[in-house]
């Protein structure tokens, strides 16, 4: 007789106010095993989880069986539930900055979840969280127990979830897109503690993300999901090299492909700078010498043409977005930055004002960078309102609506507000804001890390149509090295604020010339892939 499956669901259907969002889902997990649950944003898969482990609102409704080692998850008592999470079950949530109590030091939040499940407190309790610092390799565990999350990395900050998760020995770890925001190197590095803490107590892991190249290499089965309804669950290398459902073809080509429009040769720069450092100053503690500042970014140089696209890469804190802040005049910097002709190092008050409708940027968060209390066409308009003032209300809408279709977005859609959007149409919007503009260069701070493959490859058509139609250049930065191949022109590397590598993008990717540069390569698994085709 086979063995009991650790974690079982079946027939499992949510619905809200009546409307399903899950219909008929059965899985299992087995001990020792990670199945990923896989689909793009809205597939059903975080809302899956959180139904089957009780941690959806009294709206939702739950019908199907629910079974965690033979217990019936269905005829828990809240007092049980309490219990079960964060003991029998463990959670790693996709953003950790959120997810951590950010006026709580990283010892305390630990410890807490140690005295609710164990009764652990004191000196065992900081001992013990010593030790689960030290399990998920964080350097300087014992400085770290007394850190502020706002004070770690984005990979320390999932480590210490990672810890909190692991601390009572659960017998099933839901990881829900655990490596989202991280970069190459910190994902593989996450998931392979992750698989080794798995192995080593013989947990079973729920592995929830859309990146499918993740589940190629940190898997053993997977389940894939679309609008809420399983299509097709099997062993990852059978389902990957065979698919059976057209949705699942459908994502596993939905990788961004296809590379830029070519530029003409030798074109004038349209940004050309010289000697680029930025440096922050350390704090000074009481009766101590100032320590020397901490350099950020180190002396460096570089150029963008009109209509092409410079990508940047490297780790978490290799300096990328403070290079492009300076580049920006938003941080102090060193160095001479020369646009299209304009000393931008010599400007400032209303002479850089002025200069600044010609350089746009969209972040990472469209909803953490979009007002949730303005509408669509007031947050569009806003930059176009300030710059020409001259212009009057009709003039303002024509051109808000008119940006709107360039974008693929309905006009219908200006009344709303940003909270009403999926992921994708809100970094449209975040788009359409930029472009309303016309801008010549736009600066693209990692805007696809946070959406599933499929709108991902829709994004990069979306700028690169842009690109050719309008003649904007990008500096695009980006951990995500599939996507800077599908954008960039020329790729610029970092690692520690220094430039260590440079040049033609597929040249570099595909013949790294420094150990950093093919460790970035390696982690990303472009190696593995075929090349994408012009198009």
């Amino acid at each position: 007789m086979p063995d009991q499956p650790l974690f079982q669901l079946d027939d499992l259907t949510i619905a809200f106010d009546g409307t399903p969002v899950v219909e008929s889902l059965s899985l299992e997990v087995q001990r020792g095993e990670t199945l990923a649950l896989v689909g793009e944003s809205g597939s059903g898969k975080s809302v899956s989880a959180l139904g089957a482990l009780g941690l959806l609102p009294s709206s939702a409704s739950l019908s199907g069986g629910r079974r965690l080692e033979g217990l019936d998850l269905a005829s828990l008592s809240h007092r049980e539930w309490q219990a079960v999470r964060g003991g029998r079950v463990g959670f790693v949530f996709q953003e950790p900055m959120t997810s951590l109590n950010p006026l709580h030091t990283v010892g305390k939040q630990i410890g807490e979840v140690l005295r609710l499940h164990q009764g652990m407190t004191g000196k065992a309790a900081r001992r013990r969280c010593h030790e689960l610092l030290e399990r998920v390799r964080l350097p300087r565990a014992a400085e770290l127990l007394d850190a502020w999350p706002h004070q770690l990395s984005g990979g320390q900050r999932q480590r210490v979830m990672i810890a909190m998760a692991i601390a009572n020995a659960p017998r099933l770890l839901v990881a829900d897109e655990p490596t989202t925001a991280l970069d190459v190197t910190v994902q593989r590095e996450i998931l392979a503690l992750l698989a080794e803490l798995r192995d080593e107590q013989d947990m079973g892991m729920l592995f929830i993300t859309h990146d499918l190249n993740l589940v190629r290499h940190h898997a053993d089965r997977v389940c894939v999901m679309h609008k809420g309804q399983a299509q097709e669950t099997g062993v990852v290398d059978d389902v990957f090299s065979s698919p059976q459902s057209s949705h699942t073809r459908a994502l596993l080509d939905a990788e961004p492909s296809g590379r830029p429009a070519p530029l003409a040769a030798a074109r004038t720069p349209l940004l050309d700078a010289q000697g680029i450092a930025v440096s922050f100053q350390r704090p000074k503690r009481l009766f101590q010498r100032r320590p020397a500042p901490f350099e950020a970014v180190k002396p460096l140089d570089l150029q963008i043409a009109p209509g092409e696209t410079l990508g940047i890469v490297g780790e978490s804190g290799s300096g990328k977005s403070t290079l492009a802040q300076a580049l920006l005049r938003l941080v102090p910097c060193r160095g001479t930055l020369d646009f299209d002709g304009t000393r931008l190092d010599r400007l400032s008050g209303g002479d850089l004002r002025r200069q600044r409708r010609r350089f746009q940027v969209v972040f990472q968060d469209p909803f953490g960078s979009l007002s949730p209390r303005m509408p669509v066409s007031d947050i569009i308009s806003e930059g176009l309102r300030f710059h020409h003032p001259e212009l009057g209300a009709d003039e303002v809408e024509r051109h808000v609506h008119g940006t709107l279709k360039e974008v693929g977005l309905p006009e219908g859609c200006a009344s709303r507000y940003p909270h009403e959007f999926s992921g994708g149409q809100r970094q449209r919007i975040a788009i359409a804001r930029a472009i309303i503009m016309a801008p010549e260069l736009v600066v693209l701070d990692e805007p696809t890390s946070a959406l599933d493959r499929s709108v991902q490859a829709q994004l990069v058509s979306l700028l690169r149509e842009l690109q050719r139609r309008r003649g904007i250049s990008y500096l695009f930065i980006s951990h995500d090295l599939a996507v800077v191949r599908a954008m960039a022109h020329r790729i610029l590397v970092l690692k520690d604020g220094e430039m260590v590598e440079s040049g033609d993008c597929l040249a570099v990717l595909e013949h790294p010339a420094t150990d950093y540069t093919k460790a970035l390569v390696k982690a990303a698994g472009l190696q593995e892939r075929q090349p994408a085709l012009p198009q």
